[in-house]
This record gives structure tokens, C-alpha cells and sequence, in this order.
């Protein structure tokens, strides 16, 4: 089996979706909520702790019908089974795309080239807990015998942003282990992390699956210098570095023992490697049973995106809303809006999930594709991002479809906190969408005293359009699990964006120039830098010593 292939602007569901388009563009969605009193009901779903409202976006329910039949028509069932058997959809790599397996919630078999992966994905995360205790409970010593105190993780792209931004997202769940993130290849960045840190008592998990990659082998050879420099004993690296690889040959040279070597599959892609070994950084911060929680939230939400009709199922709709606005409505962006400090890291993570993924031009045929894809992806934790670009999402001119994300429940019990938090996460979704007319504007200066010269100088700046759209999904509580299914369903909704555009999701050619161009810029001689073109030379030679 292999993905369906087609021109998405060929199906007869675009071609209808075009037409309906034409009585949408002067939609008002407010005004869509007095005309159908069921709006909210066909267009919110329910799963588990989450509530997901869709209805202040600027669609209807013919126009959520009319984006099923084109997913239906894009083959999307048939490329989920595709998805999920272990077929090699990644086919630009000849590699299968299984981080789904991961956290298989039955350990079901999952076939690669003949081979049943499930015992190996069990035997991995049985090494990563059982590691993880040795090390929160002391009994892992470092090599003059004291117990680690800090861990450092020593990636790049997917082997940094997920375990990072879980670790952040889960800090009310931390044990007393300090994790450090070591990823640019910045020297300044790499001191500011070592800066502090004790060697007898500091751990180091290096994540590189070819353990060639440039940026994490400085960071790692820095590392080991500053090692070694302090304890003068080779020997003793056994003891504060493990390594997250498959080249064992090189792990051995570095100094690091066999035991201490995690496997990583070529079926797992870096940016949705999180669930895998490369994320011991996240076991290590939170104990195994809340990194198993998080594989079960996600596993949770990978048999909804499974077995779920696409009308209430969560990553389609998510997916089928992108779609509508970036190749319909034209909008180029979309905004992230968790309204938890905890998830703060939550947008640049989907930046490398959703931008690397999709952020492509060439259809699965090897076609220049004339249709838009990708998106870009931004955002920040509410209520801060009210303070920073609230104002281009309120009164700008640009179309920015925003997901807000929210928790009821506070973890610390600060209710006082908890309900003007949640006053804000409601009130602009509500305030984006409702605006304010020029005749309640005129009518709150009067009653301000203002005079008519007044009202007619001031009124316009404080006129608000809305029709601004919105997702909300609303969340019981942050917990390990509720964390894993949030991130498995926009992992989903990458996939079935990727099939919608007839685009290859999982790989990531666009990343490979820059590397390839860096390489020949450090090995570049004086007569091969006369080559170059003139303002590259410039810069070379402004940079070199």
C-alpha cells in the first residue's frame, strides 16, 4: 500500500468548496450563532477531558461537510491505515513513519520489513525507566560516588524542542533533578550551560541518531573537554555520559560504554521523536510512571484520530480548518495562544512540527505544486501574548486563525489567579470574534463626557471589526497524559494536512542545503572562496580571524 495520490484542486470537493467560498467571503460568525440556535452543537466535540469548540470560526456546518468529502476524496482513510500498518509513507527516504507506535496503548504488533517492532519499543522504554530510577534515586553515582544532581541534553530540531518543551510543560511533576538544554552550536551558549553545573555531579545525554551531527558532536566534544578538563580521568566518562544513537562505533570512541547506549529507530522522524529514547531526558525530570502517562495521553488520542468519524474527530477538523483558511480564505499564519506558562515553548516546538513538516512545494508526484501549503506557525502563552501582538489580532489586517488553549483547573489551587486567568482565555476569544461597532464606541465617549469633536476624532481607532476566528480547546487539567494526547493531535493534524495537499510530511530535504553549504564554508581553502559569490566572501572574511 502506498499514500493516494492526487491534485487536490482536481476533486470535485475543492471545485465545490471554490464555489461555496464565493457565498462565504462576507460570513459573520456572530451573526451565524442568531441564525442557527444548534451552531455550537455541530460545530464543539467532546473527548475525554478535552472540549474542543469550533464554532467561532468563519465556516458553517455545509462548509464543515462540504471539507469532509474532500478528505474523503483525498484518500485520507485510506492513508491513515497506510500511517499506522507501517507502510514506508516517508518514500523521498524509503522509511516507514511509526512514532505512533510508541505508545501503542496494547502493545498491538506493528510490522517493519517482516519485522514485529512492538517487543523492541517495550524493551527500550523498560531501559529508559529503569535507568531514570538508578538516577533519581541516587543509586546512579557519579564517578567520585555522589549521587547526580543535573542533567544535561545535548540535541538539536527534534532531539531539543520536544523533550525541552515537555520537561517545561511538566515542571509541576519534576523531581529535584536539574535539566539543562544544550542545542545552538554557539559557544556563549554552550558556557552559559556548563557554567554552573558540578562534573561529579552532572549527567550528559547526548541525542544524535548518527551521532555526526554537526552542532550536537561540538557541543558534546565541548562538554567532554570541560569533563575531562576538571577530573583528568578518562575512565570516568562511563559514568556522566549515555548517548541516544545507533552509531555504535563512534560512541564507543567517544568514551561512553554499550550499556549506556539507547537505540533510536529510523522509523521515527527527529521532530516526533519525543515518545522514543530521545525522550530519557523527559523520564529522567519526571520518573517513568508520568513519561508512561504521557505516552498513554498520546496513545489515548491516536485511537481517537483512528476510529473517530471526521465529524467530531478532533485532528481532522483541526486539519480541515487550516486547509480552509490558507488556500481559501488566504491566510498565511496561525496563532498558537496557550493560556499556561507551562506551555510557553508549546508554539516553537509546532514551528518545527507544522513549518518542517509541511513547508513544502513539490507534490508527491515530484510536481511544483500551484496551490499553497504550510503554514506559518506562531504564538506565545496568554495572558502575556495580550500584552505583546493582541493588537495586529484585534485591529490589524491581517486574517490570523488562532488556537486557544486552556486548562480549568489550576495545579497549585490558586483560584483567585485560576478565574482571571480564565476570564482573559474567554474573553477574547469572544472579544476577537464580537468586536465593537462604531455605534457603542460613540455611545461609551459620550458617556465619558467627550464632546462631539471629540467622539468624531477618537471613534475610529476604537472601532473593532471582529469576525476574528478562533479554535478553543478547553482541558480538565495539565497532566502528563492530558500533555501527550495534546501534542499526538497536532501531530494528526500534520498528517492529514500533508495528505489534503498531496505533500510528503516526513521529510525535510529544505534542512540539508544549509548543512551541505556550512560544511563547504569550513573546509573552504582561499582558491575555493574565490569561487564564492561576492557577498558571501564579504561576510567571510568579516567573520574570519
Amino acid at each position: 500500500m502506498s499514500l493516494p495520490t492526487h491534485k487536490p484542486t482536481d476533486l470535485a470537493a475543492w471545485e465545490a468548496l471554490s464555489e461555496h467560498f464565493k457565498s462565504q467571503k462576507s460570513l459573520d460568525i456572530q451573526a451565524c450563532f442568531d441564525q442557527d440556535p444548534t451552531r455550537l452543537d455541530t460545530l464543539s466535540t467532546v473527548w475525554e477531558d478535552f472540549y474542543v469548540d469550533f464554532s467561532k470560526n468563519r465556516w458553517t456546518p455545509e462548509t464543515k461537510q462540504l471539507l469532509i468529502d474532500l478528505a474523503k476524496q483525498a484518500g485520507l482513510g485510506e492513508a491513515v491505515d497506510a500511517y499506522f500498518s507501517g507502510e514506508k509513507i516517508n518514500q523521498t527516504e524509503n522509511r516507514a513513519v511509526l512514532h505512533t507506535a510508541l505508545r501503542s496503548l496494547n502493545n498491538d504488533a506493528v510490522f517493519v520489513d517482516g519485522e514485529n517492532v512492538a517487543p523492541g519499543v517495550s524493551e527500550t522504554l523498560a531501559q529508559m525507566k529503569s535507568f531514570s530510577e538508578k538516577v533519581i534515586s541516587g543509586s546512579w553515582k557519579g564517578h567520585s560516588g555522589k549521587p547526580i544532581t543535573d542533567i544535561v541534553n545535548i540535541g538539536i530540531g527534534g532531539s531539543d524542542l520536544g523533550p525541552a518543551m515537555v520537561v517545561e510543560a511538566l515542571a509541576y511533576y519534576r523531581n529535584h533533578l536539574g535539566v539543562h538544554f544544550m542545542s545552538n552550536v554557539e559557544g556563549d551558549h554552550v558556557q552559559e550551560v556548563l557554567k554552573p553545573l558540578d562534573p561529579e555531579t552532572t549527567l550528559f545525554v547526548i541525542v544524535s541518531k548518527s551521532f555526526t551531527t554537526q552542532e550536537t558532536l561540538a557541543n558534546a566534544q565541548t562538554s567532554r573537554k570541560w569533563f575531562l578538563d576538571q577530573v583528568g580521568d578518562e575512565s570516568a566518562i562511563a559514568n556522566h555520559f549515555v548517548a541516544v544513537s545507533t552509531n555504535l562505533e563512534q560512541i564507543d570512541a567517544f568514551g561512553i560504554t554499550s550499556e549506556n547506549v539507547f537505540p533510536m529507530n529510523d522509523w521515527v522522524g527527529g521532530r516526533f521523536s519525543l515518545w522514543s529514547a530521545v525522550g530519557l531526558s523527559i523520564c529522567l525530570a519526571v520518573g517513568g510512571d508520568n513519561f508512561s502517562a504521557l505516552l498513554q495521553g498520546a496513545g489515548a488520542a491516536d485511537q481517537h484520530f483512528k476510529s473517530t468519524p471526521y465529524e467530531d474527530n478532533i485532528p481532522v477538523l483541526m486539519a480541515l480548518l487550516s486547509l480552509w483558511y490558507n488556500n481559501f480564505w488566504g491566510a498565511e499564519t496561525h496563532a498558537i495562544i496557550p493560556y499556561t506558562q507551562y506551555l510557553r515553548s508549546l508554539p516553537a516546538y509546532l514551528q518545527q512540527g507544522i513549518m518542517e513538516s509541511n513547508g513544502k512545494g513539490v507534490d508527491r508526484l515530484g510536481n511544483a505544486v500551484d496551490y499553497t501549503t504550510g503554514n506559518i506557525i506562531w504564538g506565545a502563552s496568554g495572558t502575556n501574548a495580550q500584552h505583546a501582538f493582541f493588537q495586529l489580532m484585534h485591529q490589524g489586517t491581517k486574517l490570523i486563525p488562532a488556537d486557544f488553549i486552556g486548562f480549568k483547573e489550576s495545579l497549585y489551587g490558586e483560584d483567585s489567579h485560576q478565574q482571571k486567568l480564565m476570564a482573559n482565555f474567554i474573553a477574547q476569544t469572544q472579544a476577537l470574534m464580537v468586536g465593537k461597532d462604531r455605534q457603542t464606541v460613540e455611545q461609551e465617549l459620550k458617556a465619558q463626557g467627550k464632546s462631539t469633536t471629540e467622539i468624531e476624532t477618537l471613534a475610529p481607532f476604537k472601532v473593532f471589526e471582529g469576525n476574528r476566528p478562533t479554535t478553543t480547546l478547553l482541558i480538565d487539567k495539565l497532566t502528563p497524559k492530558s500533555v501527550g494526547s495534546l501534542v499526538a493531535f497536532y501531530e494528526h493534524k500534520i498528517f492529514v494536512e500533508g495528505i489534503l495537499w498531496n505533500i510528503f510530511s516526513y521529510d525535510q530535504w529544505g534542512v540539508e542545503l544549509g548543512k551541505q553549504l556550512a560544511n563547504n564554508i569550513l573546509k573552504a581553502d582561499p582558491e575555493q572562496q574565490k569561487a564564492l559569490d561576492p557577498s558571501t566572501q564579504a561576510l567571510l572574511q568579516k567573520t574570519s580571524k
